[in-house]
């Protein structure tokens, strides 16, 4: 079962929780659901296009939105500390305006937060882009698994697993390579293990790239 289902659904409940908290009446629940995928959507873009930001590893990892009657909360998670600049705060409040403006109505408030990351390399979707970056510049795959296998280790992280799919290297047949470094218990519900697939585009075609961190005990 481990092997068949994303890691993250397979945890639900115990060591993971969804990017969106909210309860909806079934036909509201397609509605509410494009909302967040605007939010995030503009989001990214404000910070891409105003601050200059446009790598996942400076910029944004992950958003959660929590949404109550009269309430909206947004947890913006970062690795960077160019969010965080004294001249950022005019910026971030001028993002949860438009937010507000863009969004709700008048009658519900908009709370936005943003934390950042303690062990950026301990975070699959960095180095998923940190990879993505070294193949885009036809460093060797096999090399670049490795070096994000070393940044992993710095973090203190149990075990990791990297994997890539495609035509690697340009080669005509797609293939599937991986690498794995430490304990990935991936039938282990308890294991808080963080997961990311990320495609990257080469000039050989598309890449997947799949990353598995074993974070914390079982």
């Amino acid at each position: 079962m481990g092997q068949k289902i994303n890691p993250l659904g397979f945890r639900l409940g115990t060591t993971q929780h969804h990017y969106s908290l909210w309860f909806a009446q079934p036909k509201k629940y397609s509605e509410n659901l494009q909302e967040d995928e605007k939010i995030r959507t503009y989001i990214k873009n404000y910070v891409q296009k105003n601050m200059q930001i446009s790598s996942v590893i400076e910029g944004i990892t992950r958003i959660e939105i929590q949404k109550r009657i009269d309430v909206i909360k947004i947890k913006i998670y970062t690795a960077s500390a160019k969010l965080f600049n004294e001249n950022r705060p005019r910026e971030i409040e001028e993002l949860q305006r438009n937010l507000q403006k863009e969004f709700y109505c008048v009658n519900r408030k908009l709370n936005l937060a943003i934390i950042r990351i303690a062990k950026p390399y301990s975070n699959p979707t960095i180095l998923a882009e940190f990879i993505a970056d070294q193949l885009k510049n036809r460093v060797s795959f096999r090399k670049a698994m490795k070096k994000a296998i070393e940044l992993t280790e710095q973090a203190n992280t149990k075990g990791i697993r990297v994997q890539i799919a495609g035509r690697i290297d340009g080669k005509e047949i797609a293939r599937v390579e991986w690498i794995r470094e430490g304990r990935v218990p991936l039938q282990t519900i308890q294991a808080k293990i963080d997961y990311c697939s990320y495609p990257v585009r080469t000039i050989y075609g598309v890449l997947g790239i799949k990353i598995w961190i074993f974070i914390d005990g079982e």
